[in-house]
């Protein structure tokens, strides 16, 4: 599970991304649905979320994340 640093630099990333007020992303949001995220901004989200984080995530696992919650531990896991 993700910690509460996670979590606000993926909201951050995904503001930058799509272009939102950090304050109206939840971590409940889903990227699409809530978002409006279109898909060549999901993969600009996964290149935001490498750099961000210095990590290499499998694009396709990645691309099936769905809320923001749900990225933050997905990069989780990444982090050792």
């Amino acid at each position: 599970m993700a910690n509460q640093e996670t979590l606000d630099r993926v909201i951050q990333v995904t503001s930058r991304v799509l272009g939102l007020d950090p304050a109206e992303i939840s971590p409940e949001a889903n990227f699409i649905f809530d978002l409006g995220a279109e898909s060549s901004q999901s993969v600009e989200l996964v290149l935001g979320f490498e750099a961000e984080f210095d990590i290499d995530m499998d694009q396709e696992k990645a691309l099936e994340v769905q809320t923001v919650t749900d990225a933050a531990d997905f990069i989780a896991g990444h982090l050792k």
